[in-house]
């Protein structure tokens, strides 16, 4: 990833702490604090603050301090629709470009999700899951689309989901799936694997939202 900037690798490392929940919902972000775990200067760190509120990961700014926002639960059924288009057209631009060493790369990540989740460790899981995505993702280059489905992860509760029991252990069959798609060179079977995928997540969420209503 050196290609990237240090604004865009500190938000790339603040995406994943979101989404996994090491930085639940509604938390502060203290520039100081993240700046000093990454021995980096104030400047990307506020730099990256700023892309991830352009994104909806955060609201705020370095004065009155970032928080980092709720998400819409009215709004998720829309976004899963979203996903699932743009996701799709991510799995059909990898699985063109996919080379031997990136399917490695890909089987190590989903060991190491199982094997995270199998010791009990959720949000490091969770932070695995989002890296196996998003190394995926970026195969396809398709730097816009990659763009808009950041976005949407932003409004999206992975760290709900992904903490109801048993949901790890169906994720990580199903990145199984997705992965001997990608080793067959069947576009048709990873795209409808990843829909699989995205589309259980939003049975989990709809039953706890449901449950919710009930009490």
């Amino acid at each position: 990833m050196e290609y990237r900037t240090k604004e865009e690798q500190v938000a790339d490392y603040l995406r994943e702490r979101i989404i996994s929940g090491v930085y639940p919902r509604g938390s502060r972000l203290k520039q100081a604090e993240i700046a000093e775990q990454l021995k980096l200067s104030i400047t990307p760190v506020r730099e990256a603050l700023k892309l991830l509120v352009a994104e909806g990961y955060i609201s705020g700014d370095s004065y009155r301090g970032a928080r980092v926002v709720p998400f819409d639960a009215a709004a998720s059924a829309e976004i899963l629709q979203l996903r699932l288009v743009l996701e799709s057209q991510l799995v059909r631009g990898a699985i063109e470009r996919i080379t031997t060493d990136d399917i490695a790369e890909l089987r190590a990540l989903a060991a190491q999700f199982a094997e995270t989740f199998e010791a009990g460790d959720r949000a490091t899981a969770r932070g695995v899951n989002y890296r196996f995505h998003r190394r995926l993702y970026d195969i396809a280059q398709m730097p816009q689309t990659l763009h808009f489905v950041q976005i949407l992860w932003a409004r999206y509760p992975f760290d709900l989901i992904n903490s109801v029991s048993g949901r790890g252990k169906e994720a990580v069959h199903e990145h199984d799936e997705i992965l001997q798609a990608f080793a067959a060179g069947d576009a048709s079977a990873a795209m409808l694997a990843m829909r699989k995928h995205i589309e259980s997540g939003w049975t989990v969420l709809k039953a706890i939202s449901e449950e919710q209503a009930r009490k």
